[in-house]
């Protein structure tokens, strides 16, 4: 039963889920949406060896890069909604 990384594409949340099935609904537990990506996520790296310090470090820059990619598209979505009605 793999458990995979996922950020939520409606509210940012970034996540992790233990998948048991292929039929599995992936959801996001803070707004419940089922618009999430899955992340790239390698083997879990112990200890503080410099790979395992470069994993971690790659782990937040991509959740940071989510939710950064969340925030230019609503405030994008909030300009059209703005000049579109």
């Amino acid at each position: 039963m793999p458990i995979y990384d996922y950020v939520c594409s409606d509210c940012g949340e970034a996540f992790e889920l233990l998948i048991r099935r292929s039929d599995d609904t992936e959801a996001c537990p803070e707004c419940g949406s089922e618009e999430v990506e899955k992340q790239f996520s390698p083997t879990t790296v112990h200890g503080d060896t410099s790979h395992g310090k470069a994993m971690r470090a790659a782990k937040k820059r991509d959740a940071a890069q989510a939710r950064d990619r969340f925030h230019e598209r609503r405030r994008y979505e909030e300009s059209h909604d703005r000049h579109g009605h």
